[in-house]
């Protein structure tokens, strides 16, 4: 099983190129669900999520307040690193038990869907790697338009994470989403008949 690992900054268009290859037959792993379960009503990062950042980030109704913890992690590094402290080895369990899935499954091809694949070192886990980019003005429009932010707001949380631009350096293949959205729906087919043809010639 080929484990592709699909990554790039937020707001970049990473959700339809996983979407897409999803509809060619790819068993996708997507860490923003797995993140949502742990943080779902009941989900296992809660109570540590409470402990560390107060009552202060819950709703009345015992669900998490995402905006608020949001505003508190975006603006402090260090808020941001005892969430990540709080989520990553639950999230790599998880993680590890949907690839498992994907094998049992014969999957020819297990695509990690992850934001932070290089900032948590989950590349490591992966054969290659896909990177989704657009300029750093497009990214930030998007994002603010996508979730109602302003303009600080949408550079603090991509301040959050790893450059695009270098993630990008250190992908073995580069989509620039900054076209039609059909125009890049057209790009992936090609691209994943690549990736399959590789695993032939390494089974050959």
């Amino acid at each position: 099983m080929l484990v592709l690992g699909l990554t790039g900054g937020i707001a970049c268009g990473k959700s339809n190129v996983s979407r897409i290859l999803r509809g060619l037959g790819a068993f996708i792993v997507d860490g923003d669900e797995l993140s949502r379960r742990l943080t779902a009503p009941g989900g296992e990062a809660l109570p540590d999520i409470r402990t560390t950042f107060g009552d202060g980030v819950f709703l009345a109704d015992g669900q998490l307040d995402r905006k608020a913890l949001g505003r508190i992690v975006f603006a402090d590094p260090a808020a941001l690193e005892k969430l990540n402290a709080i989520m990553r080895a639950r999230l790599r369990a998880l993680i590890r038990a949907e690839m498992r899935l994907a094998e049992a499954a014969g999957a020819a091809v297990c695509v990690l869907d992850m934001p932070l694949l290089y900032e948590e070192e989950l590349d490591r886990w992966c054969d290659r790697v896909w990177c989704v980019t657009v300029p750093e003005a497009v990214q930030l429009r998007r994002l603010a338009e996508r979730d109602g932010l302003s303009a600080e707001e949408a550079r603090q949380r991509i301040a959050s994470q790893l450059p695009t631009a270098e993630k990008a350096v250190r992908a073995d293949v580069v989509i620039d989403t900054d076209r039609p959205p059909e125009e890049t729906e057209a790009l992936i087919p090609a691209l994943w008949a690549r990736e399959l043809a590789l695993i032939d010639k390494e089974a050959d």
